[in-house]
């Protein structure tokens, strides 16, 4: 048995969520590889209620939930990598959406909705995270400059106008030609965002609103920079998002 709950509580929950319970507790050896999906389908119930249910007994979620138990069934070694991986990712998005000041959501929304031209830089990998984000904006009309070239960038960034933007896309906020760029735009007054992993880089230091996302510290292939860009693909999505509700 995983949850274990005293009965003056179990006697406030719902028939649906003692069977949700009750099949948890009976299928400890099948839940690590089961979808939250598949316990509703199993239990006649739905994924919200599983995953109220799961949070009433005092677990944050269906993927601690399945964590916990790929480490009580130590035997499967499989569950316990893939629940790792998942809880990597999880840990990712959860500590990116945390840090996230809705008043800086909104001010770049309003940066961007002013701005006669945005132009979005990055390098390395991070330039697949503002290729799409580039490509939604323009989808959402606005006026966008995607760079990726090192020199490019540089000569562009010179010529940038006050009243344009700059946002920037950067795991560790400190690649050279990105930080010489927001200096350029700086110098004339135009506006900086910035979304990076790097609580503590020059480009943070330097942006009008700083979005920061959280990356895990363990990276599966070290030989060469493959980080995972996934925190900044989160942050794109949350501007997107926003605003398209407001468009």
């Amino acid at each position: 048995m995983l949850i274990k709950i005293n009965h003056s509580f179990y006697d406030k929950l719902t028939a649906t969520e003692k069977q949700v319970i009750a099949f948890i507790n009976t299928n400890t050896d099948k839940i690590a590889n089961m979808s939250i999906g598949a316990v509703a389908e199993q239990t006649f119930s739905s994924p919200a209620t599983v995953s109220r249910t799961i949070k009433k007994c005092g677990i944050d979620g269906f993927a601690e939930l399945r964590y916990l138990l790929s480490k009580k069934n130590s035997e499967s070694e499989n569950s316990i990598q893939v629940n790792e991986i998942l809880k990597k990712s999880l840990m990712e998005v959860t500590n990116t959406i945390e840090h996230i000041s809705i008043d800086q959501i909104l001010k770049s929304i309003d940066l961007i909705k002013k701005a006669p031209r945005i132009y979005i830089l990055s390098r390395g990998l991070t330039i697949l995270v503002a290729q799409e984000f580039s490509l939604k904006l323009q989808l959402l009309g606005y006026n966008i400059f995607q760079i990726s070239d090192a020199a490019i960038m540089k000569k562009v960034s010179a010529d940038i106008k006050a009243d344009e933007l700059m946002i920037i896309f950067s795991i560790s906020g400190t690649t050279e030609e990105l930080v010489v760029s927001a200096e350029n735009a700086k110098s004339v007054g135009a506006k900086l965002i910035t979304c990076t992993c790097a609580a503590d880089s020059p480009l943070v230091k330097m942006a009008n609103i700083p979005l920061w996302g959280y990356k895990h510290k363990h990276t599966s292939i070290t030989t060469v920079d493959v980080t995972s860009r996934f925190p900044l693909y989160v942050l794109s999505r949350i501007i997107i998002d926003y605003l398209t509700i407001q468009k």
